[in-house]
């Protein structure tokens, strides 16, 4: 089963999916799954109250069980590394975070690992920068993607100087 819910935030609506042992999707177009059933899930519920608490600067660690789905081997490993390694308030460069993994995949590869994150914020993609600023961001409204991104490392003061 897979449970659905909605949060207004600073950023704007976001949408989370749980399927009641993980949080599986966390998205800016929230679009309730077709399958989603109308009952009380503890995790959900759970995840919503996490996520207002890190948006209130309340919350600095997310203690939820995430399921990124069907990746390859590379990419769980970037992401997983990316969810225990960099903390809040903390920023790495592709380059850095490809290192970091220990998978071989180019700084390139990791911004598209980043793009396809299906978890952004509890698995921290906006953390992520490119050598020479912010780099990419896809999760926000529609065409406030970067606009997302510095208010979610500014929410954390993880901006770097040259970035303000």
């Amino acid at each position: 089963m897979r449970y659905f819910g909605t949060l207004q935030t600073p950023v704007g609506v976001i949408g989370v999916v749980s399927d009641g042992a993980a949080i599986t999707r966390v998205s800016w177009r929230p679009t309730r799954p077709e399958d989603a059933v109308d009952e009380p899930d503890p995790l959900l519920t759970d995840a919503l109250r996490q996520l207002a608490a890190y948006f209130a600067g309340d919350l600095r660690r997310f203690t939820l069980p995430v399921d990124v789905g069907v990746q390859s081997e590379s990419t769980r490993i970037v992401l997983t590394t990316l969810h225990e390694d960099v903390g809040y308030g903390e920023s790495v460069t592709y380059g850095q975070l490809a290192a970091r993994s220990g998978t071989g995949v180019p700084a390139r590869g990791i911004g598209a690992i980043m793009g396809a994150n299906p978890v952004p914020i509890v698995v921290p993609c906006h953390r992520v920068l490119a050598s020479d600023g912010l780099g990419g961001y896809s999760g926000g409204d529609h065409g406030s993607g970067l606009a997302t991104k510095r208010a979610l490392l500014e929410l954390e003061g993880a901006l770097p100087a040259p970035l303000f």
